[in-house]
């Protein structure tokens, strides 16, 4: 995920009180393991070292609790003593030049695919010839293909599955008002590329195989549409190519890792967009390919932690450091929320029910509401995960209240998922419908 509203990180122990407590970890085990022994010649010739009573069938239980105690803190030793991140990114420092160059090498042959030329012609060409796929919708707009995505396996929080079919539901529910495709994908599909960095190869494929799409948007799982009257203003992205969440300042005064938000953004399908991704990709193969840029967008971001590179970070690096080649064609959007993080958005939604309506999208009704730094589907995050939980219940309900007032209903708070009729049912529905449709009118608190 890309990240955003700030991330700090514990402090780790010095790298002395590493090896002590390395040095503990094996005494431990030394003297573990000797008791093992112990056991094991107990049961062998029958010697009693742990009691001088009887009792057969107390001995089987406290020989089995000896025997699930030895397995868990040899489980502990291991996990402390497993190579944590600064180890990791120590030893891609302390390696010989062979290593720094084969990085290097690594970084350099890295492609998503075989090199895409004359993208722009093909895609006209194909439209020409397969006038069923039109690049207008029915109102004769670009056409947009929304993508999303989620781990092909459950998550280790069960109510992670819960919510991601939630935000799903939303995705949904805002592309059917608005007449956008969307695809949600479950598979990797370069199995270099994972995590955050997997929606690369996505974008890249879905722009090869729907010539007639305009325009990709990508967003992240965790991202909740919280205007559903607001609608992209494309007229404004004529002349641009990549639309991204961010401020100008941050990017070119600050450098900051946080500059730009990658959680939710529009690329659009053309030549120029399977060049930046072709340019994007490189520092994102995991292992050691990954670890060594995120020391150099550690080096060149204000403010980045040091840890692997994530692709929010790499593509800031990229337009700050070839701004000739590819800023032209970015447009930084900070007008309304393409991009809005979730802590400071959550708590106000009741006033802004109260003094607003949607169809803003600004600061005084979202356009989207992001949960950054939440993990709802992993075991770790950098919030409490009640909190996260809490504020996805939030603002999937004053999302859904939107939806839901177009058939007479709305949640009886924020806070439940259980609703109410808010209009009276009546024999002439269609006389009602035009003011069902007004989704700019305010909703009722």
């Amino acid at each position: 995920m890309a990240v955003a509203g700030g991330l700090g990180r514990p402090g780790r122990p010095t790298r002395g009180n590493k090896q002590m407590q390395k040095t503990i970890n094996n005494v431990k085990i030394t003297v573990i393991c000797g008791f093992i022994t112990i056991l094991v010649l107990r049961g062998t010739v029958g010697i009693d070292f742990l009691s001088f009573g009887g009792g057969g069938g107390g001995e089987a239980a406290a020989d089995a609790q000896v025997f699930e105690d030895i397995e868990r803190i040899l489980r502990e030793i291991r996990s402390d003593s497993e190579p944590d991140e600064d180890d990791q990114l120590a030893g891609a420092a302390s390696g010989n030049s062979s290593t720094a160059v084969r990085v290097e090498e690594e970084m350099r042959n890295y492609t998503l695919g075989p090199s895409i030329t004359r993208w722009n012609a093909q895609r006209r060409q194909w439209m020409s010839q397969n006038p069923g796929f039109p690049s207008l919708d029915a109102l004769g707009k670009p056409k947009i293909l929304l993508v999303t995505g989620s781990p092909p396996g459950p998550c280790d929080n069960p109510a992670g599955d819960h919510y991601l079919l939630k935000s799903t539901k939303n995705k949904i529910d805002y592309c059917r008002i608005h007449g956008i495709e969307i695809v949600h994908n479950m598979a990797h599909l370069d199995r270099e590329l994972s995590g955050y960095w997997s929606k690369l190869p996505l974008l890249r494929r879905l722009m090869l195989s729907h010539p007639e799409v305009e325009w990709v948007w990508w967003m992240d799982s965790d991202a909740i549409f919280t205007d559903m009257a607001f609608e992209l203003p494309l007229a404004r992205y004529v002349a641009s190519n990549l639309v991204i969440h961010g401020y100008e300042d941050l990017l070119w005064k600050q450098r900051s890792w946080i500059a730009l938000n990658t959680g939710s953004f529009l690329l659009r399908n053309c030549q120029w967009s399977m060049e930046l991704l072709d340019a994007w990709a490189p520092m994102g193969p995991k292992g050691s390919v990954r670890e060594a840029a995120g020391k150099v967008l550690t080096a060149s971001l204000t403010g980045r932690p040091a840890f692997e590179a994530d692709d929010q970070s790499a593509l800031i690096h990229l337009l700050l450091t070839q701004k000739e080649r590819w800023m032209e064609k970015v447009y930084v959007e900070n007008k309304y929320f393409l991009h809005g993080f979730w802590a400071g958005l959550v708590d106000r939604y009741e006033e802004m029910m109260e003094k607003h309506h949607p169809g803003l999208g600004d600061e005084r009704w979202p356009f989207v509401t992001h949960f950054v730094g939440c993990k709802p589907c992993g075991s770790y995050g950098d919030y409490p995960v009640e909190q996260c939980l809490g504020g996805m219940e939030r603002a999937f309900n004053f999302a859904d209240n939107q939806v839901l007032r177009l058939y007479g209903f709305r949640h009886r708070s924020l806070a439940s998922p259980k609703v109410k009729s808010v209009a009276n049912r009546t024999a002439t529905p269609l006389e009602a419908k035009e003011a069902a449709l007004n989704m700019t009118t305010k909703i009722e608190t």
